[in-house]
């Protein structure tokens, strides 16, 4: 009814009048009577997608990333560009858009160029004999306080893991180092170009101090690749015996004490530890020759155990475990052998 009434008074007092007459909404009437429906409003343009008045122009963008990519700009970073053109009163572009454009580019990452190093020579040294081949490493002895270490220098002969020197000091030193190799290849009567010594890549280890004496002693310098632990495996077992032995403390009270240690252990280490790796010999007896002598001997005490008792041995008459021939590192003929 009420939309009646302001049908039939609209032609006399106009549809806002007739509405306020019957007390009727006026958009309420012209929704009920609209004729057609409402025009479709436009999809609303990503904010991403508009066309922003202040921004720059393909051709800008592009004069700016020519400028990035140049020889003379290409290997420095953004903010120092924009400062250079800045200082040549020159405007490309904020700070902000340099990055923006070599983001959108996909060369945010390191711009300049990149050394390249070849890949390190894998070390391969083999030994027939005492001193022939040295390998050398340095390690922490945890000292009486958190933070504190004395650094254990040793160095070691492949052949017969016979400990030919050892220092413990209060500091990691190149001159240091170059002392102990020094007296240890004096104490060992080396002449020239009769042995290798071999390391890893510590700065101790790749010191001038450290090559120019070895070049004066003629001793060849071999190195281990970056991050192989299998390189210097002969040094790496030492180590671990050292450290895994019961009565290596947890720290050590003074320098004397960790050294007193050092004294006792490379003392057994080298005379009475049987090592598997040697026929179950010692370090010195394989060094200083008298290896086969005790070999005969354990093959008399082994005969006599055979004499008495055959039936006891099934197979063969006992022989005691050879002595190696060789020790090595990478053997040449056997790449996937690291160390023997």
């Amino acid at each position: 009814m009420t939309d009646q009434a302001v049908t039939e008074l609209a032609p006399q007092l106009g549809v806002r009048a007739a509405c306020e007459a019957v007390g009727a909404a006026q958009a309420s009437y012209y929704r009920r009577h609209r004729q057609s429906p409402p025009p479709a409003r436009p999809e609303p343009i990503p904010h991403r997608q508009r066309r922003q008045p202040r921004a720059l122009s393909a051709a800008e963008q592009q004069a700016i990333l020519d400028v990035l990519h140049s020889d003379r700009f290409a290997d420095l970073a953004p903010a120092e560009v924009w400062a250079t053109l800045l200082d040549e009163g020159v405007y490309l572009g904020s700070q902000s858009t340099f990055y923006r454009l070599l983001r959108q580019a996909g060369e945010v990452r390191e711009r300049r160029a990149q050394a390249t190093h070849p890949a390190k020579v894998k070390p391969e040294l083999v030994a027939s004999t005492p001193n022939a081949v040295w390998s050398w490493d340095i390690t922490k002895l945890r000292g009486p306080a958190k933070w504190t270490y004395y650094y254990l220098y040793v160095i070691l002969d492949i052949f017969s893991r016979y400990v030919v020197g050892w220092m413990v000091a209060s500091r990691e030193s190149a001159a240091l180092a170059e002392v102990l190799i020094r007296q240890t290849c004096a104490k060992q009567g080396i002449n020239r170009d009769q042995l290798t010594i071999h390391a890893d890549r510590g700065s101790s280890m790749t010191s001038k101090p450290v090559t120019f004496l070895l070049a004066d002693l003629g001793v060849t310098q071999s190195h281990s690749r970056p991050h192989v632990s299998n390189d210097n495996p002969f040094s790496e077992a030492q180590f671990k015996t050292l450290k895994y032995r019961p009565d290596f403390p947890g720290r050590f009270g003074s320098i004397e004490e960790a050294r007193l240690h050092c004294q006792v252990f490379f003392g057994w280490y080298n005379d009475e530890h049987r090592h598997s790796g040697l026929g179950l010999h010692t370090a010195a007896d394989v060094h200083y020759g008298l290896a086969e002598a005790v070999r005969d001997k354990r093959a008399g005490v082994l005969d006599a155990a055979y004499a008495e008792h055959p039936e006891r041995f099934v197979r063969k008459p006992p022989e005691p475990p050879k002595i190696p021939e060789i020790s090595w590192i990478n053997r040449p003929d056997h790449p996937e052998e690291d160390a023997q």
